[in-house]
C-alpha cells in the first residue's frame, strides 16, 4: 500500500472521525487551576493536543519542564520557540506535588528542548524522577526526551534515574526528517534509544511516529523496522494534524482502517505494544501502553 495525497478541498475538509467534542467538566477545570497554581506547564496546553478534553477529565496529563520556550523550530509543533535562559531548579519539587495531588499511578514528563543548557536538561529530568519516586513511589514513570544533541553523558544521567519507560520521539520517515525536524537528525534519535537499550536492557524504550506528512507506506514500515532494530518495544502512531497555517501542512488523512493495518504491522514486527489511531499522540493512554507490554 502507498500513501496517495489528497486533494486541497479533501485537506480542508477533516474526516469525520477527526472530529472532537471537547469536555469542559469540572476535571478539567481542576487540572488546569493546578497547573496554574503550582507555576507548571503542559504539552496538553502547549501543543495543542486534540486530546486535552479527554485526558485532563479524566485527571491526567503530560507534564512539560524545562520552561515553554523551545530553542528549536521544527514544522509540525506549536510549541513556542525562542531563545531562553529560564531554568527552575525548583520545578521537580512542584511537578511531584502535582502527581501527589492528582493520584497518579503513571505520570509523563516531557519537556522542550533546551539546547542552550550543557546537558540539555537532562539533570532536570533525573531529579524530577527521584522526586517523583519520593513522592508517589507507587506511581510509574514515562519520560520523552530530546536527543540531547547526541550526548551519551546526558543521555546516562536519565537513564540513571531509572524512568519506567524512556521515550524519545523520531516523528517522522528518513526522507522526510530534515523536513520536519531541521535542528534534529533521524539517525541520531535511532542511535539514542539503541544506546538507552545498552545502558540499560531491562529498560522499555519507545517512540512515536506521525504519518499524514507525504511519507509513503513503504517508508512508514521501514522506519518501524529501524525502531525494533534498535530495540525499541512500545510504538505510538498517529495522524499529524497542522496546528497553523505557518507549519508543514497536511499531504492526507490516513483512515482508521490503515491505522489498523499498521498496529498489525507493528505487532507483525515484534513491537510489545502497538497504539495506532488517528488521535493517538505519545502519552495518549499511557498507561495502558505500558500495562500493554506486561508490566504490573
Amino acid at each position: 500500500m502507498t500513501s496517495q495525497e489528497s486533494t486541497p478541498d479533501d485537506i480542508a475538509r477533516k474526516p469525520d472521525w477527526l472530529k472532537i467534542r471537547l469536555s469542559l467538566g469540572p476535571n478539567f477545570r481542576d487540572i488546569k487551576g493546578l497547573l496554574r497554581g503550582l507555576e507548571l506547564h503542559s504539552v496538553c496546553e502547549e501543543a495543542l493536543c486534540p486530546n486535552i478534553g479527554e485526558c485532563f477529565e479524566s485527571r491526567t496529563a503530560t507534564f512539560l519542564i524545562l520552561g515553554r520556550v523551545c530553542t528549536r523550530n521544527c514544522g509540525f509543533c506549536a510549541i513556542e520557540t525562542g531563545t531562553t535562559n529560564e531554568l527552575d531548579e525548583a520545578e521537580p519539587e512542584r511537578v511531584a506535588r502535582a502527581v501527589e495531588s492528582l493520584d497518579l499511578r503513571h505520570v509523563v514528563i516531557t519537556s522542550v528542548t533546551r539546547d542552550d543548557l550543557v546537558d540539555g536538561g537532562a539533570a532536570i529530568f533525573a531529579e524530577t524522577i527521584s522526586r517523583l519516586r519520593q513522592y508517589k513511589p507507587s506511581c510509574s514513570v514515562e519520560v520523552l526526551i530530546p536527543d540531547f544533541q547526541g550526548s551519551v553523558s546526558a543521555l546516562a544521567t536519565v537513564v540513571q534515574a531509572k524512568p519506567d519507560i524512556l521515550n524519545h520521539n523520531i516523528e517522522t520517515v528518513r526522507r522526510l526528517s530534515f523536513e520536519v525536524r531541521p535542528m534534529a537528525d533521524y539517525d541520531r534519535s535511532i542511535e539514542l534509544l539503541r544506546r538507552a537499550k545498552q545502558m540499560d536492557e531491562k529498560k522499555l524504550t519507545k517512540s512515536g511516529l506521525m504519518v499524514g506528512l507525504g511519507e509513503t507506506w513503504n517508508e512508514i514500515l521501514e522506519a518501524m523496522a529501524d525502531l525494533r532494530a534498535a530495540g525499541c518495544e512500545i510504538l505510538t502512531i498517529g495522524q499529524y494534524l497542522r496546528p497553523s497555517k505557518q507549519h508543514l501542512p497536511v499531504a492526507r488523512y490516513y483512515t482508521p482502517a490503515e491505522f489498523s493495518l499498521l498496529r498489525d504491522e507493528g505487532q507483525r514486527l515484534g513491537f510489545r505494544h502497538v497504539e495506532s489511531g488517528p488521535l493517538v499522540r505519545s502519552s495518549y493512554h499511557a498507561k495502558q501502553q505500558l500495562k500493554g507490554t506486561g508490566h504490573p
